[in-house]
């Protein structure tokens, strides 16, 4: 059986993760590869090393994303069909990567890091993966790190629905205009760093009208073969 890759972008706040992990369920004999966790794993270990945040922005074009995963021994593994990432045989939480500091620091930072060798370690791991598993890949740029993807979808929706589903994820404890500063400024960064492109075979799904999860996953699996 020939299994398939499926690669899944989003704009901030459009429900992309929430729409994989509902996938992993849905498709049979599928794990989750979520890229961009392991681009969050790498700046929260970096951000936990000493090194701070204001000093990685001023010039993050000498970093090269694959070494300092090595150097900070960030290993991934699956559980629960899905990823999961460890510095130094501890698990990082996902709290602590979806926060919103690393959030930030993730679109401000790898906008200029040397993403070469990560990108070649990606499809690396999706080959392998790939002769096991029908792969659902969470991420950005995710065209340049495997062009053979099967599927491209990339999940939008209002900037006022993702507002709304931002402040619900943050249990609605956050005021509402900065909480639209702050995403209105990762999509600029994202915009800036080339992601969000439609390829030729990116499907674009706008989930604005969607309201549960499992509407948006079924506007992805009407084009699954």
């Amino acid at each position: 059986m020939k299994h398939i890759v499926i690669g899944i972008e989003g704009y901030v706040g459009a429900g992309k993760s929430a729409i994989c992990n509902e996938l992993v369920k849905k498709i049979p004999n599928s794990i989750l590869l979520e890229g961009g966790n392991l681009y969050r794993a790498i700046v929260y270990g970096l951000m936990h090393s000493g090194v701070s945040l204001e000093t990685l922005k001023q010039d993050t074009t000498h970093l090269d994303s694959k070494e300092i995963m090595e150097k900070l021994k960030i290993e991934i593994a699956i559980e629960n069909r899905v990823t999961v990432f460890y510095i130094n045989k501890k698990k990082i939480e996902e709290k602590d990567l979806q926060s919103e500091e690393a959030s930030m620091a993730v679109s401000e930072i790898g906008t200029n890091a040397n993403n070469e060798k990560l990108y070649l370690f990606g499809r690396q791991l999706i080959d392998e993966f790939k002769k096991n598993f029908n792969v659902i890949v969470s991420g950005r740029a995710l065209m340049e790190i495997y062009p053979n993807l099967d599927y491209h979808f990339l999940i939008t929706a209002s900037l006022d629905e993702r507002i709304r589903r931002k402040s619900i994820k943050y249990n609605q404890e956050i005021d509402l205009e900065k909480l639209k500063k702050h995403i209105q400024k990762r999509d600029s960064l994202q915009e800036k760093a080339g992601y969000y492109k439609l390829h030729d075979k990116t499907i674009l799904i706008d989930v604005t009208n969607c309201k549960t999860v499992e509407e948006s996953t079924n506007e992805v699996l009407k084009y699954l073969k």
